[in-house]
């Protein structure tokens, strides 16, 4: 049996690239999964998350904010890694079919444009604060809420971090 070999870079689309790929694997019957998130720092909690994302359907798309939407979201001090290794690290992952970054602070546009049939948050997004739900259900589609790694944050991490080098 023949491996294919598909390049990570290849996973990394504009969003009208991704929205006619997408199109045409509907038509293949595929079912699209999305998620999105700033993925800072990519940990355990982000990969099993992902992981399960994944089983909840075909094709797994990930937008990521961009640099400018995280800082918007978390502050000056964010990101910790820029957009371009964030979304190179995430398509490297075999359960990411498809990574796409979106600027403003949430995904409904991009959302609007990619028309999933499963809608992915943490479990820890109240399902009527989840943006896109009503778009994906009106659709004929489902949301999903994943359970966290329990003591797996970015924050988390970056706190201990700073306090292992005593940085204030």
């Amino acid at each position: 049996m023949e491996k294919t070999h598909v390049r990570i870079s290849d996973k990394i689309k504009d969003p009208s690239s991704l929205r006619l790929e997408l199109q045409g694997l509907k038509k293949d019957n595929k079912k699209i999964v999305f998620t999105n998130g700033c993925f800072d720092i990519l940990h355990l909690g982000h990969v099993r998350y992902l992981e399960a994302a994944k089983a909840e359907g075909d094709i797994l798309v990930v937008g990521v904010n961009s640099d400018h939407s995280v800082r918007c979201i978390k502050g000056p001090g964010r990101p910790i890694l820029p957009q371009d290794q964030r979304t190179h690290v995430l398509a490297a992952l075999a359960s990411v079919d498809f990574v796409t970054i979106f600027d403003e602070p949430d995904p409904l546009n991009l959302i609007e444009s990619l028309r999933p049939d499963v809608l992915v948050k943490g479990a820890d997004w109240d399902e009527n604060e989840i943006v896109g739900r009503d778009i994906v259900e009106a659709d004929g589609g489902r949301v999903v809420r994943i359970p966290l790694v329990k003591g797996v944050s970015t924050t988390g991490i970056v706190k201990r971090i700073l306090n292992v080098y005593k940085i204030t």
